[in-house]
């Protein structure tokens, strides 16, 4: 696997969650986000570069997977309430780095996804083509601790395959809308469920060596 070079791009990715199965197949994983340490930092093969995506070129390398997460604060549904509170701009910028995310991910030549809560991109763009919560993925290594409920929604394409539910029973609720305020709150309210991470990996891998191949 490593003597064939394969890479994998992450985008508005804070946690290596959803990298971390690829890393350990060998796929060098590329982990773009402004949160982390300006420049890039190689920890095995999981490389984190801290980057405006806005600004963000990927460097020429053979993807075979690609994730994006935009902010979702600014498109989400459940905050609409708070919409005209925010302006215009406030939309606008969201809607922009989505669309940065679409554009990356598609450039890319391989399978990919693209995740957000219910929100306005469903009426700006186009409808989701998959969406789940965290336990119905909670079946699958390392999911112990998603028996939770968080509509989640995909925009994929280059071929991705929606893994197959292994569903636990949501026993914690919507655990998500009971995390006190904290400068922290966004980043664990988004952080991507490890069982659907793996679930992911494990229906898209096959597809990425034959590609390879």
């Amino acid at each position: 696997m490593r003597d064939l070079d394969l890479h994998a791009l992450f985008l508005f990715n804070v946690t290596d969650t959803m990298a971390q199965p690829w890393a350990d197949a060998g796929i060098t994983c590329w982990c773009v986000d402004l949160q982390h340490p300006k420049g890039e930092r190689r920890e095995g093969n999981i490389i984190r570069v801290g980057a405006d995506v806005l600004r963000y070129t990927p460097p020429m390398r053979r993807y075979v997977f690609g994730f994006a997460f935009p902010p979702c604060t600014d498109l989400a549904v459940s905050g609409a309430r708070w919409f005209a509170g925010k302006g215009l701009y406030a939309l606008a910028d969201a809607i922009t780095l989505f669309a940065r995310a679409a554009e990356v991910m598609e450039a890319l030549d391989a399978p990919y996804g693209i995740e957000n809560p219910v929100s306005t991109i469903s009426s700006y763009w186009r409808k989701p083509d998959y969406s789940f919560d965290p336990c119905d993925y909670a079946g699958y290594p390392g999911g112990e601790g998603d028996t939770y409920t968080k509509k989640t929604c995909l925009w994929t394409g280059g071929g991705f395959i929606m893994p197959t539910p292994r569903r636990l029973d949501p026993s914690d609720g919507s655990r998500m809308h009971l995390l006190p305020p904290s400068s922290e709150r966004a980043n664990l309210r988004s952080a991507t469920p490890a069982g659907f991470a793996r679930a992911a990996f494990e229906a898209n891998y096959a597809r990425a060596l034959r590609a390879a191949a």
